[in-house]
This record gives C-alpha cells, structure tokens and sequence, in this order.
C-alpha cells in the first residue's frame, strides 16, 4: 500500500479532541497488559500505513494477529484501539501538515509545541497512552550544536509535566538523505546528546531503524550502546521502506533479538510499505519479529 504518506494523514485528518476520547468507553474489550509475561518482543504498527482500511476493523485484526497496539493514532482515535483489546502505543499531539518540519531546535516553535504536549499529556496519562511522538524539526541552515541547545532547552520544559503524569515524549530520529530532506535529527548521535543534555527518563528517542538505516547503518551496535536513550522502535524494510523481507538489507529477527535481549520494555512498531495484500505482510512481520530473550548460559 503506497500514496499515503504521514504528513498527508495529518493534514487530511479530521476529529475533535472531546473528553470522551481519551479513556476507554464502559463494555470495551481490556486493553493487552503493557508487559506479557512471556517476556517476548511487544509489537505495535503504525497507523498511517493502514489508512484505507477502516480503523475498528482493523484494530480487530490487529488484536487477532497479536499485536499489542496501534501507533500514530489521534487523541480522538485511542478510544477505538482500546475497544478492540490495544493500546495507542504512540500518540499524536496534534493534526499538522508541519508537524515533521516543526520541531524543538528553534526556539520560535515552542509554544506551540509545549501547548499541544501540555495539552495532551495529561490526556495521554488518563487514557493510559504510554507515548507521545515530537520532532527535532528541520535545519534551515543550523549548525548541530545550536540544535542541539535549543532542543535541550526547549525539551526541558515538558519533561517535568512528562514526569509527573508518567507519559514518555519520544523525539523521531528521521533521514535527510530520502525521505525528509533538512531534517536536523538525521543521526544518533544527535539525538542522544540532546537526551544526555535533558536527561529525564521520561524523555526518550523515536529510534527508526529504516531511517537510521539510510544515514548511519551499524544497527545492532548502536541500539546496544544507546538502548537507555531509546524509548521506541519502527521497522522498515530498506531500500524503499518495503516489506520485512529476504529482498531488503536488514535482518529484522537479529535485530529485533538484539532489542528484546537488552530487556527493553517498550515496542516496536511496524512502518513499512507492504506490497500485496497488506494484513498478510503485516501478519508475516510479526511472524519474523515474535522472538524472547536468548537464555542465559549457566
């Protein structure tokens, strides 16, 4: 499924953020328990993939094929996941066609982005959302260590509102090279010195693999060295975010042992383009992704 990008769900999105939408509706199925006990990988997918095919019903076939939750969803969408057993493993602050663009390395940007976190956090907190997604935003010609101190300063201010209400906000490493040209959180190493500088447990890297992939490759060693950095995951196939699949470079089963055995907690959400029927290349990533933590040697 291709021609439908984020940044267009968000610019066509419609809804209305009414108290009815963040908490789970009385009857609703309950939501899967954020840690199994069979301590394998929790994986989610991204929403906007998915886009053509009705969310409750969707939702239902998450929930069948074993996924934990729905990424990317809108405040006024979570109630929709949760009725079918999942959570929004990773939510959105606001509708925006700029949201990718607009980040925390300028400082012009901050009240708007504050206001929709302050916003949404709380909501997040009550409706049992574990995540909200932001940006680092686009370079416009700053050099890195500007970027840097803005998105340390301005990333501050929501962490003590993050920590209060137990809602980790996640900063997207994204590439410049394909996708999202002038985006400055191109590089791990960016990201994680913003971490560093911010340092709250409650302010976490969106790690994506296909994105980091396409800039800096070296995918295992550097989720080992940065896993405390990291507070979510999404998949795609490279080159051209495809299937989990033997025609693409990366070795998701490695990769997604790799995570699980470094006792991250989290999820790991799907965001790659299928080809073919989608459900069924969904269904197959799972498959390939469903891996536990290697047993100790005695």
């Amino acid at each position: 499924m291709t021609g439908v990008s984020r940044r267009e769900l968000l610019a066509g999105s419609v809804g209305l953020l009414g108290a009815a939408a963040f908490a789970p509706r009385a009857g609703t199925t309950a939501p899967l328990p954020l840690r199994p006990s069979s301590g394998r990988l929790r994986q989610s997918v991204a929403r906007w993939i998915y886009a053509t095919i009705p969310l409750p019903e969707f939702s239902r076939r998450c929930r069948e094929m074993g996924l934990a939750g729905i990424d990317l969803l809108q405040p006024d969408e979570w109630p929709v996941a949760q009725d079918a057993g999942l959570v929004c493993t990773m939510g959105y602050p606001s509708r925006r066609d700029d949201f990718i663009a607009t980040g925390f390395n300028n400082p012009a940007n901050w009240p708007l982005l504050l206001g929709e976190l302050e916003q949404t956090i709380p909501l997040a907190a009550r409706a049992g959302i574990p995540n909200v997604i932001t940006m680092f935003g686009n370079r416009r010609g700053m050099s890195d260590a500007e970027g840097i101190a803005n998105c340390i300063a301005g990333l501050s201010k929501i962490a003590p509102l993050a920590e209060s209400e137990g809602v980790t906000v996640c900063v997207e490493l994204l590439n410049s090279k394909v996708d999202h040209h002038d985006y400055m959180g191109d590089h791990t190493a960016f990201g994680v010195a913003v971490m560093q500088g911010v340092n709250s447990p409650r302010l976490k890297l969106l790690y994506d693999i296909y994105h980091m992939q396409i800039m800096e490759g070296d995918i295992i060693r550097t989720i080992r060295d940065n896993i405390q950095y990291i507070g979510h995951f999404h998949t795609g196939g490279v080159p051209g975010r495809g299937d989990l699949d033997d025609t693409q470079e990366l070795q998701y089963r490695a990769i997604c042992q790799a995570i699980v055995d470094t006792g991250y907690q989290g999820y790991v959400a799907h965001e790659f383009e299928p080809k073919g029927d989608p459900l069924t290349a969904l269904r197959r990533a799972v498959a390939l992704c469903d891996v536990a933590p290697a047993p100790v040697a005695k």
